[in-house]
């Protein structure tokens, strides 16, 4: 079933409970993100919330695919797999060869639903044009400012409407938006975007790009512009399929682009190629850093359109988890059915961890059928889509439940021989990684955890049985070791996450030397090094800080077997600064509220009505930021 329009959503979610009404006044400075922040990093997300009393009179709708219960509701679905076996079925049905004129058709019912899910531009105004605005203020909308250091008010649900100016097509992608006058934002589109190749196609002609930025409406819209499609595929034409029912479009006021009829907001404008780009950011972004200042294009707005009593939905993205995660786990769920069938059928299962920010790392499950076929998924993966932005990918049995980390943990400590199962190689990174020396290029590592053919074992195999050993004695063998998680260690797993004071590159190499003449760690195969603030008994956050922070072939030291060591392999997740050599990049701080704020927040929570007082998330990584805005800066520099 379609929603038909964003106020029925918020109905369906809080008749079951899952939504709270907000009546008193708050910021959009700050004070809703704190809110918000809380209440999405509560066990399975928390509730959404809608801020009723906000200074504008459009109420802000947050955190309203923050859990898996409203993202399935979104959806209209009891379980993503549902999405994933209609959309098999149907390539099924359509791809499958026909022996006769009449199982040919039997094809025509089919079509024609596939038809009646492909968007339509209808005549006349929709409601999303109910009141418009022709000398447009931005800011009769309640725009959010989300974290201290963000260069100001950002739009972060836009679904930002282009088309190629050559063919026609259109694209539906999201991109932040800064908000810069009261008629001008910032476009932030990556280099990678489909947006970002339409403006190069204008620029190319010498003429401006028409742009239209639709706010709200079925949720399904939303969704849909955060999909990885491939590049010419409507994503209103997924939209479709999803509800069951064709999105209706209808032309703007004052630019030459179709926008949905039900949507609650409209942003009409255009993209001037000739001018210069604008200084954009920084920005408290997905990956819980942020991402710096860059130079990007500059938004016009020509006309703002809206419903009559509109809801204004927008989003916080930070330290994970956040609603962003189950946005993801969605995508995660929904598009293992198309790479089953187009590219990889002995592909069983994908989980793209919370703590992995999507990009940053992958687990992936396969029928292994003959030696090298774990490599051979490694690389038709980091060819696909926006999987090439995958920084570290895991590869296990069919056997192996992927969604226990424990069990990926132990699968990796049994299978893998750090010399010869683990690859690496180059190639293009989400323009927010920022641990490569070079923006938004840099090194990948596949792991392949599988159990070995013997092709693929080397000549010879050492094993050596762990022994158990405790904290106070690597912090004794090793002076540099502040803590260390050693309990998968001592339950048979060979890997060591330890918190580390690491001053260099040369630094990093000694300690590696320190670790592989250890005795006691004879048998150890997998050393994770952090910052020496990192909590590495909190396993999801030391991961997420650790997978951030590194470029995989640039941080590791492969140190060779011998005939009573196994191999191993150390990697330098710790901060790079410009005493390493060859990184010369601003290295952002994590993402936190700044403690006024918090304060405020925890004085009016009883206000808020939303139950027992939850602290601020961001207490916890206070140690971990400097006083310097958002970049992060090392005390000798």
């Amino acid at each position: 079933m379609a929603y038909n329009s964003l106020a029925e959503f918020v109905k369906a979610i809080e008749d079951k409970g899952n939504l709270v009404r907000i009546t008193e006044p708050v910021s959009t400075d700050l004070e809703i993100t704190e809110i918000t922040d809380r209440i999405s990093k509560t066990e399975g997300g928390g509730k959404a919330l809608l801020f009723e009393n906000n200074g504008t009179e459009f109420p802000v709708l947050i955190n309203s695919f923050g859990s898996n219960q409203n993202m399935l509701q979104a959806l209209n679905v009891t379980d993503y797999d549902e999405i994933g076996v209609q959309l098999e079925e149907l390539f099924k049905e359509l791809a499958g060869p026909k022996k006769n004129i009449l199982e040919k058709l039997k094809m025509l019912p089919l079509l024609g639903q596939v038809a009646s899910w492909m968007p339509k531009v209808k005549q006349g105004q929709g409601v999303c044009q109910e009141v418009i605005h022709t000398d447009p203020d931005l800011g009769i909308l309640p725009i959010l400012k989300c974290w201290p250091h963000d260069g100001g008010k950002f739009i972060t649900f836009p679904m930002v409407i282009t088309k190629d100016p050559l063919s026609g097509i259109r694209n539906v992608g999201m991109y932040r938006m800064q908000v810069l006058s009261k008629n001008e934002t910032g476009m932030h589109w990556h280099r990678h975007k489909v947006g970002a190749r339409h403006y190069q196609e204008y620029k190319k002609l010498g003429q401006k790009m028409p742009i239209a930025v639709a706010i709200g409406g079925d949720p399904v819209y939303t969704y849909s512009a955060t999909a990885p499609l491939p590049d010419n595929i409507d994503e209103y034409m997924l939209a479709g399929f999803l509800r069951k029912k064709k999105v209706e479009l209808v032309k703007c006021i004052t630019q030459d682009i179709e926008v949905p009829a039900d949507a609650d907001i409209i942003i009409e404008g255009y993209v001037d190629t000739s001018e210069d780009f604008i200084w954009e950011g920084p920005f408290g972004d997905h990956t819980g850093f942020y991402s710096l200042a860059d130079w990007y294009p500059k938004f016009h707005v020509t006309c703002i359109t809206h419903k009559k009593n509109a809801i204004y939905p927008t989003t916080v993205v930070g330290v994970p988890p956040q609603e962003d995660a189950y946005i993801g786990k969605a995508t995660e769920r929904i598009f293992l059915a198309p790479i089953k069938i187009t590219m990889l059928p002995e592909l069983t299962d994908m989980d793209l961890p919370f703590v992995g920010v999507a990009h940053n790392l992958t687990i992936v499950k396969i029928k292994k059928d003959f030696p090298g076929h774990a490599l051979k998924i490694i690389n038709a993966l980091w060819g696909a889509g926006q999987m090439m932005f995958n920084k570290m990918l895991i590869v296990v049995d069919d056997s192996v439940d992927i969604h226990n980390y424990a069990m990926v943990a132990k699968a990796v400590g049994e299978n893998v021989d750090a010399e010869n199962d683990i690859h690496f190689s180059k190639g293009p990174l989400d323009v927010l990684d920022h641990a490569s020396n070079k923006l938004a290029f840099g090194s990948k590592m596949g792991i392949d955890a599988t159990v070995k053919y013997e092709e693929e074992l080397a000549i010879e195999n050492v094993s050596i049985p762990l022994e158990k050993i405790t904290e106070a004695q690597l912090i004794e063998s090793i002076p540099e070791i502040h803590a260390a998680n050693v309990k998968w260690y001592n339950q048979g797993v060979p890997v060591l996450l330890v918190a580390a004071n690491i001053s260099d590159k040369k630094h990093f190499n000694k300690f590696t030397e320190i670790i592989a003449g250890l005795d006691l760690l004879k048998g150890l195969k997998f050393v994770m090094v952090t910052d020496a603030e990192v909590d590495v008994n909190n396993v999801g956050v030391a991961t997420w800080i650790f997978a951030n922070n590194i470029d995989p072939k640039r941080d590791s030291i492969t140190v060779e077997a011998t005939k009573d060591s196994v191999a191993k392999l150390v990697i330098d997740g710790t901060r790079k600064h410009r005493k390493n050599v060859g990184f010369v990049r601003d290295w952002p701080n994590i993402v936190t509220m700044d403690s006024e704020t918090i304060k405020m927040v925890d004085e009016r929570w009883v206000k808020y009505g939303l139950g027992e007082l939850i602290k601020s998330p961001s207490i916890a990584f206070k140690k971990y930021v400097s006083d310097t805005g958002a970049v992060f800066k090392h005390g000798n520099e």
